[in-house]
């Protein structure tokens, strides 16, 4: 049983980031994006390159904590490798950008981290 509500928060975690990849590559200069980052139509408009990139990143994140779902061998391996990625990058966040991001991006991370630690 937390097995499943662990691969149930790994899954929520991953569309999370799925959710940021389209805000940053695709929505940045948009209201949508603008609304979700506090900016300005200059201020996203001066760092969509950067925000694409990073973009682009989440979405690796997410592929990783989807491809930990698959059941084998070392997918509890591979969920707590990305979980790990995505609580460091919440971290940092955190630190140098918006204290938000550790509620929207790390502590998720960290309650399917121990999840899986646990499962």
């Amino acid at each position: 049983m937390i097995e499943l509500f662990a691969d149930l928060v790994v899954a929520l975690v991953a569309l999370a980031h799925l959710g940021f990849m389209g805000l940053e590559m695709f929505l940045w200069e948009k209201p949508p994006g603008l609304k979700v980052f506090r900016q300005t139509p200059e201020q996203a408009a001066a760092t969509r390159v950067l925000a694409a990139n990073q973009g682009l990143y989440n979405g690796f994140l997410a592929a990783g904590l989807f491809w930990g779902l698959i059941p084998s061998a070392h997918a509890s391996d591979i969920k707590v490798f990305f979980l790990s990625c995505v609580i460091i990058a919440g971290v940092y966040g955190a630190v140098t950008v918006s204290r938000r991001i550790l509620a929207v991006q790390a502590a998720p991370a960290v309650l399917g981290l121990v999840l899986v630690l646990l499962a």
